[in-house]
C-alpha cells in the first residue's frame, strides 16, 4: 500500500490541477508575546532531528533511530519607536525572572530568584506560526510547545546605512503541533495504519 494517497490522478500534471497551489512565503502570521505581526519579518518554521545509534560488527555499520530532537527557532522583527520591541524584550527577560545584580543585591534583603522554565515559558507564550492561501484561509498552524527564548541580537546601527533596525531572536521549545491540514496529508503507513490529523495536532 502507498504511504501517500489522495485523490489526484497520477497522470495529471499538478499545473492543470488549481488544488496544488503552493504555500508562499509571504502568507504568514507570527504570534509571540503580544508582539504586533507587522513587525515580525521572517520566522524559521519548527523543524526537528532524529539522533542516530550506530552498531558496528565485523567489517559493518549498523545505524538504528534514537530520539526526536526539536531544532531552535529563530524570527527577525523590526525595532519601531512605537511599540518599542527593545524594550519589550529586555521587559520579556525580566519576567523570565532575570534582575540585575544592583536591583538583586542591592536593597536591605536579597533576591534569589532567577530564569526559571516556569516564567520564561509563560512571558512569551502562546508562540503561533500560521501560512495562509490566496483566498486568507488558514493552511497551516504551528503551535511551539513551551517556548522560552534563548538568544537575542539586538542588531547594529551605522551612520551609512538608512534601513530599519532589525532584532534577530532564537527560541527553544519542547516541541510543536500543526494544525489545519484538513484532507490534505493523507498517510497510511506500510503496515495500514492511518495516520490521522489528531495524531500530529494539539
Amino acid at each position: 500500500m502507498p504511504l501517500y494517497t489522495d485523490s489526484f490522478d497520477s497522470s495529471d500534471s499538478f499545473w492543470s490541477d488549481a488544488r496544488s497551489e503552493p504555500k508562499r512565503k509571504y502568507r504568514f502570521t507570527f504570534d509571540v508575546a503580544g508582539l504586533p505581526i507587522w513587525t515580525i519579518t521572517k520566522v524559521s518554521r519548527p523543524s526537528f532531528r532524529v539522533t542516530e545509534t550506530k552498531h558496528d560488527f565485523y567489517n559493518h555499520s549498523f545505524y538504528y533511530p534514537g530520539r526526536v530532537e526539536w531544532q531552535t527557532l529563530s524570527f527577525t522583527t523590526v525595532d519601531p519607536i512605537n511599540p518599542d520591541a527593545t524594550g519589550i524584550m529586555m521587559k520579556m527577560l525580566y519576567a523570565s525572572g532575570y534582575e540585575f545584580p544592583d536591583k538583586q543585591f542591592g536593597g536591605l534583603a536579597y533576591n534569589y530568584k532567577s530564569l526559571n522554565k516556569s516564567d520564561s515559558v509563560d512571558s512569551l507564550n502562546p508562540v503561533c506560526i500560521r501560512l495562509y492561501d490566496g483566498q486568507g484561509a488558514t493552511v497551516e498552524k504551528w503551535t511551539l510547545k513551551n517556548a522560552f527564548i534563548t538568544q537575542v541580537t539586538n542588531g547594529e546601527v551605522a551612520y551609512n546605512d538608512d534601513n530599519m533596525v532589525n532584532i534577530d531572536v532564537t527560541l527553544r521549545y519542547d516541541w510543536a503541533t500543526i494544525e489545519y491540514l484538513g484532507n490534505r496529508a493523507p498517510y497510511t503507513s506500510a503496515n495500514g495504519q492511518v495516520v490521522g490529523d489528531a495524531e500530529v495536532g494539539p
